[in-house]
């Protein structure tokens, strides 16, 4: 049986270093047998993947790869406080935000960049709950955030 950072190589993909806080918070916490992690930006070396809203600057496309962006951010967040993912027994919760002019309606589209590699990724402990809400401005006008809450395994 593979590991998630196999799956993950399969991909093409590795877990990033963990993105550094904008502000006054941390990138996770684990309260019992939950990783709650913060809203992830899809930061990739330091810098937004793109700004501006979708459905204006940023396309459907673009902003499903910002969203799978954020999930490996959100991955990293949550090995950070657990050591090894395939301690994960199930992605409980996925929550993502979208940067969105008045008239797209799109967001689960955009949110299924998360939700689809969380399935690649973990398996059928990757099915979860989620909500994928439009908004008007994001940090630093990035176009997604994503925040997750994960169970562990002891």
């Amino acid at each position: 049986m593979t590991s998630p950072e196999e799956r993950l190589a399969e991909l093409g993909l590795a877990v990033p270093e963990v993105a550094k806080p904008v502000a006054a918070y941390v990138p996770a916490v684990v309260s019992g047998d939950l990783v709650f992690t913060s809203g992830q930006l899809p930061m990739r070396d330091g810098e937004l993947m793109v700004t501006g809203k979708v459905g204006g600057e940023v396309s459907p496309e673009e902003a499903a790869l910002c969203a799978q962006q954020c999930a490996l951010n959100a991955i990293a967040a949550v090995k950070s406080m657990i050591g090894d993912l395939g301690r994960v027994a199930q992605v409980v919760k996925v929550v993502a935000f979208v940067a969105s002019t008045p008239d797209f309606t799109g967001q689960p589209q955009v949110a299924n960049g998360a939700s689809e590699l969380f399935g690649k990724v973990f398996g059928d402990s990757g099915v979860h709950a989620r909500s994928a809400v439009g908004v008007p401005v994001l940090p630093l006008d990035a176009p997604v955030e994503v925040e997750i809450v994960v169970r562990v395994a002891s």
